[in-house]
């Protein structure tokens, strides 16, 4: 299947039951993504809104909104690409298997951008800004967002197609201090390829020229997103994916898919920012207001009958769920054959996917220790933190597996694996004043936070609770002690209101315990807001835990020390998981906007039974 539209992708979906019209009037202002949320929380289908208030075009959301429709819309091309990446890790298969691989040649022949010849393109006519689809998210943004826009920058040292960059950074278009129609916000975080390009122009002190494509073949978006090695173009992983060559032209200067359904061009100049956000962001808190490059608007192109897709980010799981599981899927084993004595890593989409990595390595050199402890797996999560963007990761859980049973995706099974084993006293390992995820405001500013390698090996040290011990149900000031899985137990405690008082806090958890002779079979307490609420169920506890608290600052632990600058304790772990007054707000839908769409979902509304 090759879709030279994104309307020609929907058509398909509809024909095959993937996809419901509304065609009731929505207002772009939260409503549609409320409906959106509404939808894909349901396991709904994806969406075509043709009746949006205050602009002439359609709408479309949730197309990626499951794996399995995912899958549907790349099912011709989805074998060939892992082929073709099987091929890359390991060429001689190929000569191994060559009636398997035969396809892969031609496949790898649509992976070269074909400049288009026509003289007019498709998007010849021209719109403003105010034109767009302007939707809200979420209450507290700054203002209308583009969200699933494919950004893209040529090298100005190596000018061409095969050495551009194409991410998907979120747009502002409206809200702040941007002049409407003249100028929009662009936001890109660490380790992203645009960065490189703006730092070029910067340095030569030139305009960064930046095409932002919107819609279009579905391979487009995907490519957008894909984690792929420096220097290989997106424009030719979209053509491999979508059965289709990249098709573009320039105009003016600029680049332009001449399948996208917009295009918006503009030019970013050395050191011009304004204050971009807030925006509620994959995290499921809003990612606050800072100053990002702004983009002077040249122009705005449009084809005709042309739709505008977009997804709504917010906690985890939502649609761009869907997109780490297929390039997972994809991409198979390519990290572990990168880091050498990897075989798993699982970042954890219910904890916002950078706030905690799982990985499981080998312990290959030295079988003639009698005493089986981490060697070669803290050498490997270096590795894993100083590669690409797994170098965002804050908590790093690590072990080794000689049976080769134990997943990374089960992760309850994977912590108790861990919990059972770690030795608190040799087996933490912190980074401090060092780098994390953009969004992340667990902690001291922008970037700013720290990370901890937990790393256990060996035979089980403990043997984990399976309920409540009656001490920590005792526990004055904290309340409702719950058992979150085996070896973790959740706490309620006082809100948190500074670093002090948070010390004295511990401190009296630490002492009391103590003095109640501290149950070994408790590996690790979280302090939190609501505890009932953290132990309702596995996502809440993994967002919970790791969005809100940064290891150098919220890890403690009973019996703490300091040796020879390395912190140990005598065990449990405490991680302080209570919001921060420095933490972002998190997200959530108005209680008057999920009534205003009430009507959609009842008899007679357009997403009638899909609830």
């Amino acid at each position: 299947m090759s879709y030279n539209t994104l309307e020609a992708c929907l058509t398909d979906l509809e024909k095959n039951d993937h996809l419901v019209r509304v065609k009731e009037l929505v207002d772009p202002y939260l409503e549609m993504a409320a409906i959106h949320l509404r939808v894909h929380a349901a396991g709904g289908p994806a969406l075509l809104f043709e009746n949006v208030k205050g602009t002439p075009y359609r709408a479309a959301s949730n197309i990626f909104g499951t794996v399995e429709r995912s899958k549907f819309i790349f099912r011709d091309t989805l074998r060939l690409v892992q082929q073709l990446i099987e091929l890359k890790n390991n060429p001689i298969k190929a000569i191994q298997s060559p009636y398997r691989y035969m396809r892969t040649g031609w496949t790898a022949f649509k992976a070269l951008p074909l400049k288009n010849p026509i003289s007019k393109p498709v998007l010849a006519n021209q719109i403003q800004i105010s034109d767009l689809p302007l939707i809200q998210h979420w209450p507290n943004d700054g203002g209308a967002f583009v969200t699933l826009p494919q950004v893209y920058t040529e090298d100005v040292e190596q000018p061409g197609i095969m050495h551009a960059n194409m991410g998907m950074y979120r747009i502002q278009l409206t809200g702040n201090d941007y002049i409407l129609n003249r100028e929009i916000g662009l936001h890109y975080q660490l380790h992203r390829g645009i960065g490189i390009h703006q730092t070029k122009a910067n340095v030569k002190g030139v305009p960064l020229k930046v095409s932002c494509f919107v819609g279009g073949p579905p391979a487009h978006s995907l490519a957008a997103v894909m984690p792929l090695p420096e220097g290989m173009s997106e424009m030719t992983f979209a053509g491999v994916l979508g059965n289709r060559r990249f098709r573009y032209t320039y105009m003016d200067g600029y680049a332009i898919s001449t399948d996208a359904d917009f295009v918006i061009t503009g030019e970013v100049l050395p050191g011009e920012n304004k204050p971009e956000g807030p925006f509620g962001d994959h995290l499921g808190y809003y990612s606050l207001q800072h100053p990002f490059p702004v983009m002077r608007v040249h122009k705005v192109f449009v084809r005709k009958n042309a739709i505008w897709p977009f997804t709504v980010v917010g906690r985890p799981p939502q649609e761009d769920t869907s997109f780490g599981t297929l390039i997972h899927e994809l991409t198979g084993n390519a990290v572990t054959k990168e880091i050498p004595g990897v075989r798993e890593i699982h970042a954890v989409d219910a904890a916002g996917v950078h706030p905690l990595l799982l990985a499981i390595g080998s312990e290959r050199y030295t079988p003639f220790n009698p005493t089986k402890e981490p060697a070669e797996i803290l050498t490997i999560a270096n590795h894993i933190l100083g590669t690409g963007q797994l170098s965002l990761a804050k908590f790093l859980w690590i072990t080794a597996d000689d049976t080769h049973q134990l997943s990374v995706t089960n992760v309850p099974a994977f912590m108790q694996y861990v919990l059972e084993r770690i030795d608190f006293k040799r087996d933490i390992h912190f980074y401090t004043n060092t780098s994390i995820d953009t969004l992340d405001y667990s902690g001291g500013g922008l970037n700013k936070g720290s990370k901890v390698v937990l790393a256990a090996y060996g035979k089980p040290i403990r043997t984990l609770c399976t309920e409540v011990p009656e001490i920590m149900k005792e526990i004055k000031p904290f309340t409702n002690a719950q058992l979150v899985m085996p070896g973790v137990v959740a706490l309620t405690a006082p809100y948190f209101t500074d670093a002090a008082t948070a010390k004295q806090t511990v401190s009296i958890l630490e002492t009391q315990l103590i003095r109640g002779a501290v149950p070994d079979n408790v590996a690790c307490i979280v302090l939190c807001d609501d505890s009932a609420f953290t132990a309702a169920n596995l996502n809440n506890f993994l967002w919970v835990t790791f969005t809100r608290s940064n290891p150098s600052h919220d890890i403690h632990g009973i019996g703490a020390f300091i040796e020879n600058k390395h912190w140990g304790c005598k065990g449990p772990l405490i991680i302080d998981a209570r919001k921060k007054p420095h933490h972002a707000p998190p997200v959530e839908v108005l209680p008057e906007t999920n009534k205003k769409i009430d009507s959609l979902f009842a008899k007679g509304g357009s997403l009638f039974g899909i609830e």
